[in-house]
């Protein structure tokens, strides 16, 4: 199948604009009319439910949490980016397009990220005119810190919580959207499948997740918004029922799944503890900012931090990478540490973790501190102490967390991070609009694959999210509901309806009559212990055909094998649970075998087999500059489909940040 991105032609810098130009339009009138599901309420669902409402459409919005407010999107720390240059430091949007470019590894749409970068600064004004409480300078502006892969600051911030800050901004816009009876709410519910008709997306079906109950539900369009899929790998940073559940719905109904296995591994997290841990905790990229990286340079270093002279440690990626330091972009610092640690230099009890120290910051803020007081002659004891409530007021919270989680005092010794799963760039395929393969239906936010290439920089993923949502999606649904508007509601009896709902029931009855003796749970760790093996940071041909064949026979198992307690019609998580993992499954089988086909090394995707002399990620653009669409074909079964990349504007070289 010919795939159409449907990028408007004309100059990178005027695509959006001449876009928007020309673009389709429905009246308000017709917009009272027509129907839109909205699949997920976090910053992406939430803000395109709210502007839809907003704009007249009649809008259902569908979460599985008890609230919106429950979204995974809350969990985001450092910040949000946006083009403002209100540092005055050289940042424009053909910058943060470029960064974003280049974090990518050149395997993102051009004209795509140039749209998110259009459109960033616009978010900023309206997440402020919501009352988001950013960061601010002493004089009252906004401030910014850095992220990693750029030499600017362009990250808004609130505190270490931003994503809850932006996510209680749209929750607001979306509840008054509610209260105006513009848009209906549905929590605890799950989207178990898409009624089609006709060749387009016409609804889908609904499980509550109280009662057990489902229910039919009609859509002129359906927008999924049901963010990624990283709990692949079962320990990951993600909420424990984020999931890709809708999206691998969509995809066996003809949506194609673009670069499934374009996962980012998150370099600042707190290592693995143990067997029995279920869950994994972000430490903010922000933290990069002041926090410099090290480990001992003797190997096998048993000695406590604080005794380890200066000249003993190595701030390893100052060393390798002089021109960001610390602050390198997220799989370049990822697997520097996980070199490190596999070298034998690692710390802690497990040796798989590195430090992250704030004893220069501390005494660098209180030197500062010291200076505005005008005290020349402070001790270093007073020194120290000033620094450290500068730095509680920039990070406090995230060191609050990291002493309840670790007990130890990350302001008195270095805290230990490591490498782990925390979001995927790959997702649901959409053109420039943001929709799949099947009409009607669209993919946002981290749902879909369209802006990060292969690696997505920190900061980044809240604004995609909030860019689709408020200034994306109320254009481009607007072109394709133009063409709808003389489309009556579908009644729910319609036989697609009854035919999915069945498919539906009938899937559920299978996992409920399996009666075997495997809980779920064993069925979800041991898949991501395959995926995390061998399709995890580093992977290799070997690897990934065993992996693939593991899984093969894993899904086997667990369809003759899993125990799933309680009955059908009644609040069941284990239920839910097991239909999530038996997608888990297959989703592993098809990253496994986009990671084989992608004899390349580029971004978070790292082939053993090709890396320059240095040990970096080594691109094959002869070969392999396109998107991998896949199409679902049968069990097991799958069709490649590519979309070139073309490069307008941004020069496709060997990244270095050194």
């Amino acid at each position: 199948m010919a795939l159409d991105s449907k990028i408007p032609a004309g100059e990178m810098s005027e695509k959006w604009s001449d876009y928007k130009g020309h673009v389709n339009l429905v009246n308000p009138a017709n917009k009272r009319r027509l129907e839109v599901i909205v699949v997920g309420t976090g910053l992406a669902g939430a803000s395109a439910a709210a502007s839809l409402g907003e704009m007249g459409y009649k809008v259902k919005a569908f979460c599985f949490q008890d609230s919106p407010r429950r979204a995974h999107s809350i969990a985001a720390q450092g910040g949000i980016n946006a083009a403002k240059n209100y540092q005055n430091d050289g940042d424009s949007v053909f910058r943060l397009f470029y960064d974003t470019v280049k974090g990518g590894d050149y395997r993102a749409r051009e004209a795509n990220v140039h749209r998110l970068a259009e459109v960033s600064a616009a978010i900023i004004d309206q997440c402020v005119a919501q009352g988001v409480p950013f960061a601010r300078e002493y004089g009252g502006l906004l401030s910014n810190r850095s992220f990693g892969g750029t030499q600017v600051q362009r990250t808004f911030y609130a505190a270490g919580q931003t994503g809850q800050q932006l996510l209680l901004g749209a929750y607001s816009a979306l509840e008054r959207q509610v209260a105006l009876g513009n848009v209906t709410q549905y929590s605890r519910h799950e989207m178990l499948d898409i009624v089609m008709i006709d060749g387009k997306a016409r609804g889908i079906i609904a499980r509550n997740l109280v009662t057990g109950q489902l229910e039919r539900h009609f859509g002129h369009a359906v927008l999924l918004c049901t963010g990624g899929y990283g709990n692949v790998f079962y320990l990951s940073t993600n909420a424990m029922g984020s999931n890709v559940t809708a999206a691998w719905k969509a995809h066996k109904k003809g949506a194609f799944f673009g670069n499934p296995c374009f996962t980012q591994i998150h370099p600042t997290c707190i290592p693995v503890s143990g067997d029995y841990q279920s869950k994994l905790t972000l430490m903010s990229e922000s933290l990069r900012n002041d926090g410099r990286i090290w480990v001992p340079k003797k190997q096998n270093d048993n000695r406590k931090p604080k005794d380890i002279p200066e000249d003993e440690r190595d701030y390893y990626l100052e060393r390798r990478y002089p021109a960001f330091g610390n602050l390198v972009p997220r799989d370049v610092a990822s697997r520097a540490a996980k070199e490190r640690c596999d070298a034998g230099y690692g710390v802690g009890t497990t040796k798989l973790a590195v430090y992250l120290d704030y004893a220069d910051a501390i005494k660098r803020y209180g030197k500062i501190e010291a200076g505005k007081q005008g005290n020349a002659s402070a001790s270093e004891a007073e020194i120290i102490s000033m620094g450290k409530e500068v730095v509680k007021e920039k990070y406090g919270n995230l060191f609050d967390m990291y002493e309840k989680i670790t007990g130890e005092n990350p302001y008195e010794t270095p805290m230990r991070i490591y490498p782990a799963v925390h979001y995927t760039m790959g997702g649901l395929w959409v053109d420039y609009e943001l929709m799949t393969t099947v009409k009607g239906l669209y993919a946002l936010g981290e749902a879909n694959f369209s802006d990060h290439g292969a690696n997505r920089l920190g900061a980044s993923a809240l604004m995609q999210g909030l860019a689709d949502g408020y200034f994306v999606i109320p254009y481009t649904l607007g072109n394709y509901l133009s063409n709808e508007i003389r489309t009556a509601s579908i009644p729910t009896s319609h036989p697609a309806f009854e035919e999915t709902e069945k498919a539906v029931g009938d899937r559920i009855n299978t996992l409920m009559n399996i009666k075997g003796r495997q809980t779920v749970e064993s069925f979800h760790k041991r898949l991501g212990k395959i995926m995390w093996d061998k399709c995890g940071m580093a992977r290799n041909e070997q690897g990934l055909k065993e992996a693939i064949a593991e899984i093969q026979q894993l899904k086997k198992e667990f369809w003759s094998d899993v125990k799933i307690p309680g009955s059908i019609n009644e609040m069941n998580p284990e239920l839910d649970k097991a239909g999530r993992v038996a997608d888990f499954i297959e989703l592993g089988e098809l990253m496994c075998k986009d990671a084989l086909n992608r004899r390349e090394s580029c971004g978070g995707h790292f082939r053993e087999e090709s890396q320059t002399e240095e040990g970096e990620a080594k691109r094959d653009d002869e070969n392999f500059s396109y998107v991998a669409a896949w199409e679902y074909k049968g069990e097991s079964e799958w069709e490649l489909n590519k979309e070139p990349l073309v490069f307008e504007v941004v020069k496709q070289t060997q990244r270095s940040y050194k």
